[in-house]
């Protein structure tokens, strides 16, 4: 089973050659190694071009392609699976172009002496001679703290913000007439019952349209509302003139008024 330098590349061989995609350990970007003609290939007669996809010089890509690198993971069986039937000899050619794709790819890489990744130029610091992952840019990771501070303040910010002052619970009036829903009005929008606060005859609480009891002392209210009688007057007290005559009197003294 192929071995590569970085933990994972793709393999972009076909019948005609050999080219190989070494990606970077810490990012998508990739080195694309240039492409090698299969010497059993031409002998064959079988030249019909490069293959699709094929260059002949190395380059950069950006991207990871997919993720078809023969990592240790998947097995030497995928590697058996793909070039199934091809020759002894195409099999040790493919073997040493391996080898050169990988010393053609390796100057495209740096090796942090940390954490032993092989990274791109973009992610290498070349101030501090390791990968940006366990020694980040001065200047990148001022900027990244600087807008997560900033992220802090503004949700901060916000938890403390007021941005609506209305209440949160809204009860529906019921009219105690007729038992429907009566709006926000004086007077019900279903039967115009007056809708007006009772008054408590006791405590001068405010009740509202049905309620039996003050909800501030627990007054009667249905008792409070009946007219009451007027006192009866003390007797032998004459009505027209206001003497007072002894009980059992049936005409006042004064005025002659029956009593």
């Amino acid at each position: 089973m192929l071995k590569s330098f970085t933990r994972n590349y793709e393999d972009n061989s076909t019948e005609a050659g050999f080219q190989f995609t070494f990606y970077c350990d810490n990012c998508s970007d990739g080195y694309k190694s240039s492409f090698i003609e299969s010497d059993t290939y031409k002998k064959g007669g079988l030249m019909r071009g490069l293959g699709a996809g094929a260059s002949l010089l190395g380059s950069l890509v950006g991207g990871r392609a997919g993720n078809l690198g023969y990592a240790a993971d998947r097995g030497s069986n995928i590697l058996s699976d793909r070039f199934e039937g091809r020759s002894p000899e195409w099999l040790k050619e493919h073997d040493t172009a391996f080898e050169h794709a990988q010393n053609e790819a390796k100057q495209h890489f740096h090796r942090c002496p940390h954490c032993t990744s092989y990274v791109c130029d973009q992610c290498w610091n070349e101030d501090t001679g390791l990968c940006v992952k366990c020694s980040p840019r001065q200047e990148v990771y001022v900027a990244q703290a600087h807008a997560a501070a900033m992220k802090r303040n503004i949700d901060e910010a916000g938890q403390t913000a007021t941005v609506w002052q209305g209440e949160i619970e809204a009860k529906t009036t019921i009219c105690p007439v007729c038992g429907k829903p009566a709006g926000t009005g004086k007077f019900c929008n279903n039967c115009g019952a007056s809708l007006a606060l009772n008054e408590c005859p006791k405590c001068g609480a405010k009740n509202a349209q049905g309620v039996k009891f003050c909800n501030n002392c627990g007054t009667n209210l249905l008792e409070a509302a009946q007219p009451q009688a007027a006192p009866a007057p003390p007797p032998g007290l004459c009505p027209s003139c206001g003497t007072q005559n002894p009980p059992g009197t049936k005409f006042c003294g004064d005025c002659g008024t029956k009593l």
